[in-house]
């Protein structure tokens, strides 16, 4: 196998190991770059991402915007960023990639940089993609329209429950992070799309609790679901690279830019901190300002 097409694990552990006999870095900054980077592999792989070569920016951007959302602080996001960036060198220099995609980064303005996310006309246009002849077509368009519905993170929608989907009080219990609960309101839509998926998904093996089941009756992984988010998007023709949490980021504006209370965003999220959800109303200030200029006639 060429040397660029070996496995990410492998470029791992070939950078550890160069790493640890010619940087002459201390054991707890080669204890943190480890952490670090297995952190990003596994966003990578989530994210379909099998080899070196094939990595680019919006896979380094869409980590770093999951990373904040999470809560992790400036500093700690300027370390991993530290080590991304020694890997990447690394799989440049050694030739397992053609450039070093995180040298254009700016690190201040990667720090505070917007989540990215998509116009109420581009959703629309990814939830029509399904096709509702099939039995996973109807599985993945109320899938689709939980997740945006909803706002929920995608670990949060592959490991929820059928048990916590509340119909009759149009709501669903959300197990999120910091081992805490939350409701969520279920919206006309999303209630439909759900009334037409349970009695298809009874009729597969059932083999796991789980909400969304392939045909063998197990969950799908969160890897499956941001492949189906990738699939519908490009079918649906939106121009941007799409990931699977632009969905959230989308929920969230697209409430605020409806007027929502932003404790009750932030509620609906599951943000510990109000500061985390804040980010949005300079997204939709953003928005407001291009539609000012745009269609104002003194814009």
């Amino acid at each position: 196998m060429a040397a660029s097409g070996i496995s990410l694990t492998d470029c791992f552990d070939r950078f550890m190991e160069s790493a640890v006999f010619e940087s002459g870095l201390s054991e707890r900054t080669l204890s943190a770059y480890a952490a670090d980077i297995r952190l990003y592999l596994r966003f990578l792989e989530e994210a379909g991402v099998k080899a070196a070569a094939e990595i680019r920016l919006e896979e380094v951007v869409d980590h770093f915007s999951r990373l904040r959302e999470s809560g992790l602080s400036s500093r700690s996001l300027a370390r991993h960023l530290s080590a991304i960036r020694r890997f990447h060198s690394f799989l440049t220099e050694e030739g397992h990639c053609a450039a070093n995609v995180t040298a254009m980064i700016d690190t201040p303005r990667l720090l505070r940089r917007l989540p990215r996310c998509l116009s109420s006309e581009e959703v629309e246009r990814i939830l029509r993609m399904p096709d509702i002849q099939t039995v996973a077509g109807v599985r993945d368009v109320a899938l689709l329209e939980l997740f945006y519905a909803c706002g929920l993170r995608i670990s949060e929608l592959a490991a929820l429950p059928v048990k916590h989907v509340q119909m009759e009080e149009s709501s669903v219990r959300i197990y999120g992070k910091g081992a805490k609960y939350r409701m969520v309101p279920l919206g006309r839509a999303a209630l439909e799309k759900l009334s037409a998926w349970l009695p298809l998904r009874a009729q597969w093996a059932r083999r796991d609790d789980a909400l969304f089941i392939g045909a063998t009756g197990r969950r799908l992984s969160r890897s499956t679901i941001w492949r189906l988010v990738r699939r519908y998007a490009a079918a649906a023709a939106i121009s941007q690279r799409v990931a699977p949490h632009m969905l959230r980021h989308s929920f969230a504006t697209h409430l605020l830019d409806h007027g929502a209370d932003l404790r009750a965003v932030q509620e609906m999220l599951g943000h510990a901190d109000i500061g985390t959800t804040q980010i949005y109303t300079h997204v939709s200030a953003e928005r407001l300002s291009h539609a000012h200029k745009k269609y104002h006639p003194r814009g």
